[in-house]
């Protein structure tokens, strides 16, 4: 398969010919961060050297979203991005398995027996040191290890994956930085810009009366810290835009509903209803309440300077930071 031709299947019963008895990498991968990659890239080391289907297998919605309704983890790439993500790293497919409490109390001989083996037929697997599975996580690495010997499957076990410092990279560390609004660190540990998406809708539409008109996304978790951002928007057409967001509760005029408010450079026209990516290059200062009009369009002038300037002195971190926030 090719990479136009990546497949993303949302039951197992869907699952084609063509994706089946090849190397699956197993895990959440929510964030796809330079930890997730050292695994993935293991998955599709393995399957280019034996000429074989490359898939990740994936559980949706998250698992801690499912024991714990009440507290749902701050998704750092939802479905979709997870797998425009997963498909840029070459994989043919990706099957998000439908994460219940059934299917996690399943015991782990079975997951494996029933998943692994019977369905999807693997020839390899590949996960994360940390990887468990089945009833009370009873299943771990060295079971999994011992079930590929058992029934015939290729096993192999990633380390954890350290930054420059030596430091365990992890999602939550991700998310701390990011409500921090450290998102150069973010995007150290990510290896791309931390990028969102979503549906561009209304707002109250204040910016054109500011000579700012903006686009406006609504943040599923109030995961980013508030502030004002030097941003690469991606329409769904492909083409890229360079802009300055807002992301925050507007404390100047009516400290509403936080709200993600991009005013692009260089364009114009109607973007309701489109399907956008909006990739976080810098932040450029806090969320501030200003004490007249004019002194925010003196403020955002000065921002949408400094974000022009930034913007055009930044590179692509890596080959995915390239395809995901400068080429599509």
């Amino acid at each position: 398969m090719t990479a136009s031709n990546f497949l993303r299947i949302g039951q197992l019963s869907d699952l084609p010919d063509e994706l089946v008895g090849g190397v699956v990498a197993i895990g959440n991968f929510d964030g796809v961060h330079r930890g997730h990659q050292a695994v993935l890239g293991k998955a599709e080391e393995i399957a280019n050297a034996e000429g074989l289907p490359l898939l990740c297998l994936t559980f949706e919605p998250h698992p801690r979203t499912v024991f714990a309704p009440d507290k749902p983890v701050a998704r750092l790439t939802p479905a979709p991005m997870k797998a425009r993500l997963l498909q840029h790293l070459g994989f043919d497919g990706v099957l998000e398995q439908p994460f219940t409490r059934e299917f996690a109390g399943q015991e782990p001989d079975a997951f494996v027996r029933t998943i692994i083996v019977d369905s999807l037929r693997a020839a390899h697997v590949v996960a994360g040191f940390d990887f468990h599975y089945g009833a009370k996580r009873g299943g771990t690495p060295v079971t999994l290890a011992e079930a590929g010997l058992a029934y015939g499957f290729g096993a192999t076990l990633v380390p954890a994956f350290h930054d420059e410092a030596g430091t365990v990279i992890s999602s939550s560390r991700i998310r701390a930085a990011l409500r921090e609004g450290k998102v150069e660190e973010a995007a150290g540990l990510f290896g791309y810009r931390f990028t969102i998406a979503g549906e561009i809708v209304h707002g109250r539409k204040v910016g054109r009366t500011l000579n700012y008109p903006t686009a406006n996304l609504v943040l599923a978790d109030d995961l980013l810290a508030h502030g004002i951002y030097a941003v690469r928007f991606r329409r769904a057409d492909g083409s890229f835009y360079d802009g300055v967001a807002s992301y925050g509760r507007r404390p100047t005029f009516d400290d509403g509903a936080a709200l993600f408010e991009t005013f692009l450079f260089d364009f114009s026209g109607d973007l309701y209803g489109e399907m956008v990516d909006v990739s976080i290059v810098s932040r450029l200062r806090g969320e501030e309440k200003f004490d007249s009009v004019e002194a925010l369009i003196a403020q955002m002038d000065r921002d949408a300077e400094e974000a022009r300037a930034v913007l055009s002195a930044a590179k692509p971190l890596s080959a995915l930071d390239r395809a995901v926030a400068f080429e599509g």
